[in-house]
């Protein structure tokens, strides 16, 4: 799958956004290493801390499948600016995907920026920390 198709499946997980409070739609589209492809959509709720972000529930739902290895993940959104994951979300990347993911950014034009995600989480906490 080359970079355009997962955007673009980024882009139609958008479509199932559930975004009444911020009117903010965003999609994501995580890649195995096989080939396979989960989608997640933000879902808001009232009570703003349990709103779930579109990465988030990609990623769960492919550990849900057993998924355990992944290569990419496109994250697309309304907005003009680009749209990186939010500090919660390169979290769980970090600790469910790996830093050597290749994390795509897009922007209201459809320009892409491509970044590991150590790069967009430098100096990171994660299981590392905990077992040395």
């Amino acid at each position: 799958m080359n970079n355009n198709e997962l955007i673009n499946l980024a882009t139609a997980a958008k479509e199932k956004s559930y975004s009444p409070y911020s009117s903010f739609r965003v999609g994501a589209a995580l890649l195995t290493k096989d080939g396979k492809v989960y989608q997640g959509a933000n879902i808001e709720n009232a009570a703003y801390g349990v709103t779930m972000c579109a990465e988030r529930i990609a990623v769960f739902t492919a550990k849900l499948e057993g998924e355990t290895e992944f290569s990419a993940i496109a994250i697309t959104s309304d907005s003009k600016d680009y749209i990186p994951p939010c500090g919660s979300c390169r979290q769980v990347l970090l600790e469910l995907c790996g830093e050597e993911i290749d994390v795509l950014i897009t922007n209201g034009i459809g320009e892409v920026k491509i970044f590991k995600l150590k790069d967009l989480l430098p100096f990171s906490f994660g299981d590392k920390n905990l077992n040395g």
